[in-house]
Parts: C-alpha cells; structure tokens; sequence
C-alpha cells in the first residue's frame, strides 16, 4: 500500500464528519461534482412520496395550512441562515437563483438611490458565471445605469459616486478563487454603495458571515452544497434594516401584506416575506427541506476545516502522482483565497474528463481548459481523494 492511501485511511478513521457519508444515497464512484448538483440524502424520497401521495393526495389544498405549505419559504429560509451566518427573518427561498439576482441588483440600485438619486452605475464582477452578467446587463438597461464590468480585485478602485450596486461572486465558477467578501463589502459602503453577492459555491460550504460583515443583499442556489435537488429554489437574504425600504422588481400576490385579500394596489409585507413573488415550488421546496436535515450537528466551521484538508490532499496527491507539467492548477493555494473545489488546467481537459468518468471518477469540465473538482465534506472522504488523483494521473500517463 503506497504511504498516500496509508494516509487517507488515517485521515478517514479521524474525520470527525465521516458518519454523515452514510446519509447520502452514494455508490462505488467517487463523486466529486458536488458543486454542480449534490447528492441525494437519503431522507429525501420518502418525504417527497408523503408529500404527494398524502399532502397533495389527500388533504390537498389543507396542505397549504395543514402542511405548512404556504410559510415554508421563510421556515426553510431559516433553516438556511445559520449556514451563512444570518439571523432569522432575513432569508426567503423560492424562485431560480437568477430571478433571485435580478430582483436582489435592481433592488439594490433603488435601495442606493434613496440617498442619491444620481447614482447610475451598476458594477459587476468581470469574471463572473454568465447569467449574472446577463441580468446585470438588463438591470442596468430596466435602471437607466451604466453597467461596469470589474475584475474583484480592481473593484475597490473603481468605484465612486456614481456606484449604485456592486454584484459580486463569493467563490469563483472556473478558479475556485474565494473573494474577500469583508473587505469588498467595506470598500462598496465607503462608497455609498449597495452589494449583492452570489453565494451559489460558498453556502453550505465554508463560513460566509453575511450578518457579521454587513452585506446587504445575497443570493445562492440549493443544488450544490446544500444539496436540494435539481432545481431547488434559491434563497434571497436581505439584511433586516433594509427589509423596509426593499422594493422588488418583481411584485407578486405572495409578497403582498394581504394576499388574500386580492387588491388592485400592491401593497409590499413587512420583513422577508417581500422577497416573494408566486406561488413556491412546493415539490422542490420540501424536499429541499428534507436535504437539509443532513446539517443537524454540523457546523460550517468543521465543514470548512474538513473542505481545507481535501483540498490540501488532493494537490499532495496530484502533486506525488500526476507527471510534472501535464496540469496546472489554477486554484489558489492560500487557505483564504480558496473555495471548496480544485481547477486544474490541462490542454486536453474535455477528453480527460470524458476518460476519468468512464472510470468511476465525475469531476467536470470548463472549457477551454479546465477540469474542476467539487469536494463536499458531508460525503466525500479522504480515500475517495486519493482514488481520484491516482486515477487522474493513470488517464494522463
């Protein structure tokens, strides 16, 4: 036995979190797509069969009191704060992770344009996934802004007086690269500006401290780390003090102070229930709540010192097995600049990846260069590392 599975096998028997793999449905492959769509926890199939077959089925639209359909938006919202450092009352789940952007950035310039109506400036990560670009684009165009386009760390000296809103990407698709979200929020509000960041690879996966460092507004999707499904609704969290002076783009009957009462005037409700806009997701939405019970007696802290040690053996490995000068990874290898996943650059990454599947091994590809590795602590263990790095390195002999 080579001294790296000695190794892993130590590292195994010492994980504080190793019990938790056993709450995912999970076979022989080494699953390290995570950042893409979790796995699935097995409490989730008999909670989504009760959902239909009795909820729906039999009480049917009693449900909706009955079986706590109508506030499970903000109940599960709750759910999820603590694993981004939020207090209560500020996170509401429903929608796609871009309409929750859109209504996030175009709130965020009407929320910086009570202090100063001049301001038509919308700033957005250079580097940014696609989508939040797109909608940037139409926030700017719906607003009458500017939009800037900005690499995260030239974002400071760009802005000014004309800043409106600043959308930022916690963690970075491609790279991996973890941004310094205190410090960005800090210079954003020095500015008089208002932040919104996207933690769709930070939540579930490393401490985000959303109340602690003053964001304003944040977005992030489900069906990563936190493992929801495919699909699973988004959450928007707006910070407490702004929840009154939020004004969505987006105004529905589910996010009126009487939705029931079916007035002509739309009249927003009070605290995070006005990030709502239609009817939930009640499917998706329940059995994202059922994922969720994975995170009873797991802190994001041994999460994220667990996601730090992968990572660390994942590039021993690659390092000790992979022939020098066949990848190159372009993660940052400081412990504050890294999310939870590894990229490495190889010339020939579609075909490497296709070949690493085949043998058990799912990572995936970026193109045009990348192959990316999502480690999620709940269920991926220090074996399952050193399996992925020998095999990457059998497919590039």
């Amino acid at each position: 036995m080579s001294e790296l599975k000695t190794k892993a096998e130590k590292l195994d028997a010492s994980d504080e979190l190793a019990a938790k793999r056993g709450e995912f449905v999970l076979d022989d492959v080494v699953y390290l797509d995570g950042n893409s769509l979790g796995a699935l926890p097995v409490a989730v199939p008999g909670r989504v069969e009760d959902v239909v077959r009795r909820q729906w089925g039999e009480l049917r639209i009693r449900s909706w009191t009955e079986g706590g359909w109508w506030t499970a938006p903000e109940r599960i919202g709750d759910r999820i704060a603590p694993l981004v450092g939020a207090a209560a009352g500020q996170i509401v789940v429903g929608d796609s992770t871009s309409v929750n952007v859109f209504k996030a950035l175009v709130g965020a310039v009407r929320l910086a344009r009570l202090g100063d109506a001049a301001r038509d400036e919308i700033v957005v990560d250079a580097t940014t996934f696609p989508t939040d670009g797109y909608i940037a684009g139409s926030a700017a165009r719906m607003t009458g802004c500017t939009l800037r386009p900005v690499p995260p760390s030239e974002v400071p000296d760009a802005l000014g007086d004309r800043t409106a809103a600043v959308l930022l990407n916690h963690v970075d698709y491609r790279t991996g690269r973890l941004h310094d979200l205190p410090s960005l929020t800090a210079a954003v509000h020095a500015a008089g500006a208002v932040v919104v960041w996207d933690l769709c690879h930070s939540a579930g996966a490393l401490p985000v401290g959303l109340d602690e460092h003053g964001v304003d507004l944040a977005v992030g999707c489900t069906y990563k780390y936190l493992n929801g499904g495919p699909g699973s609704p988004a959450f928007l969290y707006v910070r407490a003090d702004l929840q009154d002076r939020f004004d969505s783009p987006l105004p529905g009957w589910n996010s009126h102070v009487e939705p029931f009462g079916m007035r002509a005037e739309y009249e927003p409700a009070a605290g995070a229930v006005r990030g709502r806009v239609g009817t939930p997701d009640i499917l998706s939405m329940l059995a994202l709540e059922a994922a969720l019970e994975v995170w009873d007696g797991v802190t994001v802290e041994a999460v994220r010192a667990k996601s730090l040690a992968l990572t660390d053996f994942f590039l021993e490995c690659v390092e000790e097995y992979v022939p020098e000068g066949r990848v190159a990874c372009v993660t940052p290898r400081a412990h504050g600049e890294r999310g939870s996943q590894i990229a490495l650059r190889c010339p020939d990454a579609g075909d490497v990846m296709e070949r690493l599947i085949e043998r058990g091994v799912v990572g995936d590809f970026r193109r045009p260069d990348v192959l990316r590795f999502g480690f999620t602590p709940l269920y991926v263990g220090f074996a399952d590392v050193e399996r992925a790095a020998r095999v990457l390195a059998e497919v590039l002999a």
